[in-house]
């Protein structure tokens, strides 16, 4: 249970760090513009915002790493509360922008928390 707890803990990490190069260096490209259905005009007037929720995105990604790598009486911890978090701004994307976002955010963050918890 541990490993699978682990394995699903630095997936939900990976995720999260792909979608943080995407909101903060790619968000205007083409490839950008593509993964988020964006015209080049939407891109442009969003930049900024991109940026922001980049920033939210990479404290998810911390958190989850120290969940994994932080004081080892303290990773349970970590991984757990930043999990929920995870799963809860995937709720709020399925809700405002994309269904789509619970299968993304939401579904592996629940996994990865239930993992947690039988591990522990």
């Amino acid at each position: 249970m541990q490993v699978l707890a682990v394995l699903l803990t630095a997936l939900v990490a990976l995720v999260h760090l792909w979608i943080v190069v995407l909101e903060v260096f790619l968000w205007d490209t083409p490839r950008g513009r593509a993964t988020f259905a964006m015209t080049r005009e939407q891109a442009a007037a969003t930049k900024v915002l991109a940026l922001n929720q980049g920033a939210y995105n990479g404290f998810l990604v911390a958190g989850l790493v120290l969940g994994l790598v932080g004081p080892a009486d303290h990773r349970f911890a970590f991984a757990v509360f930043t999990l929920l978090c995870v799963a809860v701004a995937g709720v709020v994307g399925a809700a405002t922008v994309s269904r789509r976002i619970l299968l993304v955010q939401t579904v592996p963050a629940l996994l990865a928390l239930l993992f947690q918890l039988l591990a522990r």
